[in-house]
């Protein structure tokens, strides 16, 4: 027994006394890009915060050791909550800095679709929308298209943040 407890006991001392490794950056070999983001929110404005869902994912691969062409990477927008109203051209004045984020990366050849069901909840018609965008008849349907291609699914989740940086640190 006595032995049993001094075991344990240096065992314990070694495991405090081992330097503790700092973390580290790892680069994981992600390879091809194709990716299909479903955006769906109940307030028009959160479509700006999920932009930087598409700028989070893609800015890293586009540095090195990475160095993606984004025009090499496959990307579907799937927009049928209200932020879709962000995107009709009558609006375009309203949400002009939206706009051009996604006119931003549509350069790119990203491609943006508005679910047709989804737009005539809000009396929208196919010309009723910016000149980059695709209709398509459900975003349902599509985003099961898209994965079935082999597409990841990203679904941005836009929270309100409460408290700054420094608070909780």
């Amino acid at each position: 027994m006595k032995y049993r407890v001094l075991i344990i006991l240096l065992l314990s001392l070694s495991f405090s006394m081992t330097a503790r490794a700092e973390s580290k950056l790892v680069y994981t070999p992600y390879g091809d890009q194709n990716v299909i983001f479903d955006f769906y929110f109940d307030d028009p404005e959160d479509i700006g915060p999920a932009l930087f869902w598409i700028r989070s994912w893609l800015n890293p691969l586009l540095k090195p050791p990475y160095s993606m062409a984004p025009e090499f990477m496959n990307v579907v927008v799937m927009i049928h909550g209200t932020e879709l109203v962000t995107l009709a051209k009558k609006n375009e004045k309203k949400y002009q800095t939206i706009v051009d984020r996604i006119r931003y990366y549509q350069g790119f050849g990203f491609h943006f679709k508005v679910c047709e069901i989804a737009a005539g909840d809000f009396n929208y018609k196919i010309g009723d929308f910016q000149d980059f965008v695709e209709v398509v008849p459900s975003a349902m349907s599509e985003l099961v298209y898209w994965q079935r291609q082999g597409y990841g699914l990203i679904t941005p989740r836009i929270l309100s943040k409460k408290h700054t940086n420094e608070e909780i640190r």
